[in-house]
């Protein structure tokens, strides 16, 4: 006869369940922070599920167009004239100790500047079309950042730290705040050809559940039907997968019971939801075809003007975040041939994003979009305003210019400033913290209280730094 012990081993957590009752209480906090977390049934659904803000938020989704490489800012959104009246001299000349130590003398830009809209801004003609919404735009003219290194500027600019051991901002802003449609991820990331340096890391999750990492589509070998390879099953119709799928996550959550607590399996299982979930989704909302010739003629046909598009479509179905990064020919830093070409070098990455940008700000506009929208224009630092050899610039992380529009921020306003030349940030300096900071105030999350306890620390987009710049909020 099988001997069955009455009192059989407590585990640990089965002895503090019962001698200390009240040691439950201690989550609560937590818990009402984000109750989807506390709510029965699937993960994924808990993990994803459309949380409460902070406060009432000015924006509900984020666009983030990035520029790797570092655009230069003189030869875009920072007009300085002075740089022609000064050309070719060298910086002690002009007695500005900030350019000391820059290569060669003052390089006034290439292309022409003209001003547009009620507000007069200077936009150079790298940039014709986005020139047209300038009344409409946020320009920061003062940002800066750590170093002027394209790997950790990068990292920075994404991250907010310049090692990838960190979430990256669209996996904290899906964390604070879930997304809107449980059938396709709340973060996806995009790219013509080549992925910004860093890959994985500038939409990963790192300690963050698998939930919020980013899904990563690569524009240039899109196809509907095939956006995501393994994705479809050719053998099963969507009942018997449905069925199948629901065994194995029952299977999965008994055993996942059973250990208490195993992140590999846990990322597992949502994986597997949203890989059946995404199956269906994905193919529609990337499926271009299904646009009206005009719209596609608006947005133009190059690689990036098609990423522009898709992040509409992906916003228009409540996806929370999409980050799409500019590259030409397979070069993961594009904008980097601002080394020894300025001049075709910048023109050619240029006209391959600026209608499609445009077009985009028009769209958002048609259809609704704009006031729940926050479009972000960035590199992860400018360009000096000096020459290197005799037709480029050497790397500016003191003083560069992002842009942003939408309805959170102010329309046809420019804050902060570089000095005369466009060399160094010397009015309202903005840190990338501080404008992740922004961000994440505009989306209804406050930086300092959007954390996530790891390793024995809480920690956050902003690490310890970080300020909002009201005055670019609305």
């Amino acid at each position: 006869m099988h001997h069955v012990d009455p009192l059989p081993p407590l585990s640990r957590r089965d002895m503090l369940g019962r001698i200390g009752a009240g040691f439950g209480t201690l989550g609560l906090a937590g818990l009402a922070a984000r109750p989807a977390l506390a709510a029965p049934g699937s993960s994924l659904d808990n993990r994803l599920a459309p949380l409460a803000t902070h406060f009432a938020p000015k924006a509900k989704y984020l666009i983030q167009l990035f520029m790797p490489g570092g655009p230069s800012q003189v030869d875009t959104f920072d007009h300085k004239p002075l740089l022609a009246k000064h050309a070719g001299q060298r910086p002690q000349l002009v007695n500005r100790k900030s350019l000391r130590n820059t290569k060669g003398g003052l390089f006034p830009s290439p292309f022409g500047f003209r001003q547009y809209g009620e507000t007069g801004k200077w936009v150079s003609d790298l940039f014709p079309h986005v020139g047209q919404h300038v009344d409409e735009l946020c320009f920061i003219h003062s940002m800066h950042t750590n170093i002027p290194e394209h790997a950790g500027a990068i990292l920075m600019m994404n991250l907010g730290h310049l090692h990838p051991s960190r979430p990256s901002l669209g996996s904290w802003l899906v964390y604070g705040l879930g997304t809107e449609n449980q059938d396709l991820p709340g973060f996806v990331a995009m790219s013509p050809r080549a992925q910004p340096r860093g890959k994985l890391a500038n939409w990963g999750n790192s300690f963050l559940p698998g939930a919020y990492a980013g899904t990563y589509v690569n524009i240039a070998d899109m196809k509907p039907e095939a956006i995501l390879r393994d994705l479809k099953n050719k053998h099963l119709a969507r009942a018997d997968q449905k069925r199948q799928a629901d065994l194995l996550a029952r299977l999965n959550r008994v055993q996942l019971e059973r250990v208490k607590q195993d992140q590999q399996l846990e990322a597992s299982i949502e994986a597997m939801e949203m890989a059946f979930r995404m199956q269906f989704a994905v193919p529609e909302a990337f499926d271009l075809s299904k646009e009206s010739k005009s719209t596609l003629e608006m947005y133009g046909g190059s690689e990036y003007a098609k990423g522009c598009l898709l992040a509409r479509r992906l916003i228009e179905r409540g996806v929370r975040t999409i980050q799409l990064s500019h590259s030409i020919d397979g070069f993961d830093i594009a904008w980097d041939t601002g080394h020894n070409d300025i001049v075709g070098g910048h023109a050619r990455l240029a006209r391959a994003c600026d209608q499609g940008i445009a077009a985009l700000l028009t769209d958002l506009k048609q259809r609704g979009l704009w006031d729940e929208t926050l479009v972000l224009w960035t590199g992860e630092f400018g360009r000096a305003p000096t020459s290197e050899g005799k037709k480029g610039r050497d790397h500016d992380h003191y003083g560069f210019t992002c842009w942003m529009a939408g309805g959170a921020v102010k329309p046809g306003f420019s804050y902060g400033a570089t000095d005369e030349f466009g060399l160094t940030a010397v009015e309202n300096r903005v840190h990338v913290h501080d404008l992740h900071a922004t961000l994440l105030h505009a989306m209804g999350l406050d930086h300092k209280r959007l954390t996530y306890r790891y390793s024995g620390r809480d920690f956050r987009l902003t690490d310890v730094h970080g300020n909002v710049i009201h005055d670019v909020l609305t």
